[in-house]
């Protein structure tokens, strides 16, 4: 099996293509000083490139993880993510609260995706 690490530096890949799968890293918001709708855009922004990237895309997800500081926003970011998600292929999901590694950031996203 070939394992492909991409957008790797020395603590992590961004990404990582093996036997037809792309597993992302957790995604955080780029622009951390809007709210929640803006972070989540951010980040499904971000996961769309990178599933592209590596020969898949939204509709082909197979396991996704939002870890949210507060999760009285989980509201706000189910409206972001529900215009987002392809119509069809809403995939497995789990949504936590979770200390996240930076005060500015409110979500962080981990996805699995199938490639093409």
């Amino acid at each position: 099996m070939s394992i492909q690490y991409h957008g790797q530096n020395a603590r992590l890949s961004e990404a990582v293509t093996a036997n037809g799968l792309v597993l992302l890293a957790g995604m955080v918001p780029e622009g951390a000083a809007t709210d929640i709708r803006g972070q989540t855009q951010d980040v499904l922004a971000q996961i769309d490139a990178h599933l592209v990237a590596q020969g898949s895309d939204k509709t082909r997800l197979l396991r996704v993880q939002i870890y949210l500081s507060d999760i009285a926003d989980i509201g706000a970011m189910n409206e972001v993510w529900d215009a987002w998600v392809a119509p069809g292929h809403a995939p497995p999901r789990a949504t936590v609260q979770a200390a996240l590694a930076d005060a500015a950031w409110k979500i962080e996203v981990v996805a699995t995706a199938a490639q093409r």
